[in-house]
């Protein structure tokens, strides 16, 4: 993306993480069915789960993109995967029917579960890869506060988002099928299609300086 202000990185991190924490998939199917079964509290463990599994993604992303910084083709190529990738989120969070909470899950603690779920998960690989830490890289370009600006977002909007579904779980069973809910995450879906463009036009821009 363009040079950002730390605002502007604080608002783009705050909408992917409110997308990812708020859209249907396997965390957050494990996030409701261990609230519904054992209570609030193992539903915010398997939320926190993200903390442990993402920094090695995220240091082995940022370590190869640093030895790509000089080869725009790649690059350009990376920023245009992240695009697809944004607007498949984008198309999933509007189009894709919201699943049962009611899936059975192994018999191991509820951290644990998370961890495991979100490991095997290709989301953050894929994330991570072509959106978040070439993001993370030009940010750090300008100064550290401004990539933590961004981490700053996405993390407090993403935990801060599945927490308060598990709180909400844990006093209404009927909260995936809300209309309310449904609206929230089609109107992430569209501003991930707008973040998905901004990354296209970054990626053609890329390819044509070289």
């Amino acid at each position: 993306m363009t040079e950002q202000s730390s605002f502007q990185l604080l608002l783009i991190g705050s909408v992917m993480g409110l997308s990812a924490g708020f859209a249907p998939g396997p965390l957050l199917m494990l996030v409701l069915s261990e609230t519904l079964r054992h209570g609030v509290r193992s539903g915010i463990k398997v939320a926190m789960s993200p903390i442990i599994t993402d920094l090695p993604i995220i240091l082995a992303t940022l370590y190869l993109l640093s030895h790509l910084a000089e080869l725009q083709p790649i690059l350009g190529s990376i920023s245009l995967v992240g695009g697809c990738f944004l607007a498949w989120m984008g198309y999933e969070n509007i189009k894709r029917p919201v699943p049962q909470a009611n899936a059975a899950a192994p018999p191991i603690n509820s951290l644990g579960k998370g961890v495991l779920t979100n490991m095997l998960s290709p989301h953050p690989y894929l994330f991570w890869l072509t959106v978040g830490a070439p993001i993370i890289s030009r940010a750090n370009n300008q100064s550290l506060a401004m990539a933590l600006s961004f981490l700053v977002g996405f993390y407090g909007c993403l935990l801060g988002s599945k927490i308060g579904l598990a709180v909400l779980a844990g006093q209404s069973q009927n909260l995936l099928s809300s209309t309310a809910y449904q609206w929230v995450i089609r109107c992430l879906g569209g501003l991930l299609f707008f973040l998905a463009f901004i990354l296209f036009r970054d990626g053609v821009g890329l390819l044509l300086a070289n």
